[in-house]
């Protein structure tokens, strides 16, 4: 899986759990920028990208990103 694919899949995730149809992500993408994703949906995010990859985050991980690009970049290493 490339990083391309990787992104779009991150994208359907996020579009289904924040409930936003037409959200496009990108790699500078922040929550800032997305008006549904606070800090209750982040977890919810976490825990779907989780399933979705049949991986686990630590804590040290996710408080690292900065962005999608950021998470996206993690799921790579892991995947």
């Amino acid at each position: 899986m490339d990083r391309n694919d990787i992104l779009a899949k991150v994208q359907d995730i996020f579009r289904e759990e924040l409930e936003v149809e037409d959200l496009v992500l990108s790699d500078e993408t922040t929550a800032d920028d997305v008006e549904e994703w606070d800090s209750l949906t982040h977890v919810q995010l976490v825990v779907a990208l989780e399933k979705a990859f049949g991986i686990k985050f630590t804590s040290r991980e996710i408080l690292s990103w900065d962005n999608v690009g950021d998470l996206v970049d993690c799921l790579a290493k892991k995947i």
